[in-house]
């Protein structure tokens, strides 16, 4: 179960911290409240959405009782390890309330806080808390033994402006980076944060010609407003907005991607008339009943063939052991356009699949993204993907493999136009396939036989019962 810290009154007042849903992400947006200060929570109740490096994902709370102080507004960004939300789990039992988080206890008169658990502590199925996340620097006892900034966070405490000395602003490493990207000197930044930190939004406040206004303190059981976009707009002629969650992502794994494997990329247009009335005819099948029939479910089929008479393409490179890993199983990654960007789930063990049931994985995995709803593990695990760039009317393009595969088939528009059929100029449904590789691992004639593969089959779709 998830790991809690209680305050003060811990047989009354439980929290709950933000989990590492995705094994070594260090902080999370919030997105979505579905609970407020008063209402009533059991165990397992989904109380709220948060965006990670990786997806959208909806958090349980693990335990019952009636909510007591959301901590952070939507819109926050909040470290692993926070706590985000309060929970009474005896309400009517008396007026006592738990400490606020902001006001930490007086170092004179230091209470003991609960030693944290050692390793990773399960938060949600397949998910941890980072060992780092949980620990923390014992307080000291007298103003003597502190160091300065144990000083400067007691003069906080007492209501007293902190000055320290000789030493530097107190900021998080990712906060420092943060500062240097954006030119910002920390030592004339204001800091907000508890115990005098420097927090993100100091950072793009400071960065901001407009003043950024100090956020209000929240009292339970007030609902906190959304917190708005850090968005800087510079006169009339530039906008910046903030790369983070996904995208930020998104952009990393694609540098990295670019820039470490060598990528290829063939081309080849072909005649697809046969495959749209195939697709036609499925529409009709009773067997296909229920399920999203399209030319993206004979491509994905047709790819999935390919690979079964070329398997040496479905592979990865693995830089540290110096080894081509061959798969023996194929996870079909499918590159989705969302509101948050692009992102590539994958159908598990697609090679297995029927073509009912391919259609039916298609489907899912599409209204599932759409919704903002896909998970961490949906993504994790691909071998070879499909861009479809013909829903935006492109020909083709060069698409970049997505880190860790071999290749990634992009997929163009299909349109008619003029073909030679039969040795006579008809009107024909034509389309251009692209197809990139790694060539580290997947050489100039393995990618040709591929590429000619899913063409034949899309060109003679009756391939796909004789080569299956």
């Amino acid at each position: 179960m998830t790991t809690m810290t209680d305050t003060s009154n811990a047989a009354r007042f439980r929290e709950f911290k933000m989990p590492d849903v995705g094994e070594g992400l260090t902080e999370a947006e919030i997105l979505k409240w579905y609970v407020q200060p008063g209402d009533t929570v059991t165990d397992g109740q989904v109380v709220c959405e948060v965006e990670t490096a990786k997806a959208a994902v909806e958090l349980p709370i693990p335990f019952d009782g009636v909510v007591h102080e959301l901590r952070f507004p939507e819109g926050t960004t909040v470290d692993v390890g926070q706590v985000i939300i309060a929970v009474d789990v005896a309400p009517g039992s008396g007026d006592a309330a738990p400490a606020p988080a902001a006001e930490p206890v007086p170092v004179a008169q230091p209470e003991p806080e609960p030693e944290a658990p050692k390793g990773r502590q399960p938060v949600l199925v397949g998910y941890g808390v980072s060992e780092s996340s949980t620990k923390r620097r014992a307080r000291k006892g007298t103003a003597a033994a502190a160091s300065a900034a144990t000083t400067a966070i007691q003069s906080e405490m007492n209501g007293h402006a902190a000055v320290v000395p000789e030493s530097r602003p107190l900021a998080k490493p990712p906060v420092r980076k943060l500062a240097k990207d954006l030119g910002i000197d920390l030592a004339t930044v204001v800091p907000t944060g508890e115990g005098g930190i420097i927090t993100r939004e100091d950072v793009h406040a400071a960065a901001t010609p407009v003043p950024a206004q100090a956020p209000a303190p929240v009292a339970a059981p007030e609902v906190l407003a959304p917190a708005p976009a850090v968005v800087t707009t510079v006169g009339a002629r530039e906008t910046r907005i903030p790369v983070k969650g996904v995208r930020k992502a998104i952009a990393q794994a694609m540098v990295g991607s670019a820039f470490t494997a060598p990528h290829v990329t063939e081309f080849v247009t072909v005649d697809v008339t046969r495959t749209m009335k195939l697709v036609a005819e499925l529409k009709e099948d009773k067997d296909m009943a229920g399920v999203r029939v399209n030319p993206l479910l004979i491509i994905a089929k047709a790819l999935l063939v390919a690979i079964k008479r070329n398997p040496e393409v479905n592979a990865a490179w693995d830089e540290a052991n110096q080894e081509i890993v061959q798969k023996h199983y194929v996870n079909l990654g499918i590159a989705a356009a969302t509101p948050r960007g692009l992102i590539v789930p994958n159908i598990k063990d697609a090679h297995e699949q029927t073509l009912p049931q391919l259609a039916a994985s298609l489907g899912e995995l599409v209204s599932t993204a759409r919704e903002g709803k896909t998970s961490p593990a949906a993504m994790a695990g691909g071998t070879v993907t499909i861009t479809n760039v013909g829903v935006f009317g492109v020909d083709t393009g060069t698409p970049i493999l997505n880190p860790g595969e071999s290749a990634i088939l992009a997929v163009g528009a299909i349109k008619l136009q003029p073909w030679v059929h039969k040795g006579k100029v008809k009107p024909r449904q034509v389309t251009t396939l692209a197809l990139s590789f790694d060539h580290r691992l997947v050489d100039g004639e393995l990618g040709s036989k591929v590429l000619a593969d899913v063409a034949a089959i899309l060109e003679q779709p009756k391939r796909l019962i004789t080569w299956a």
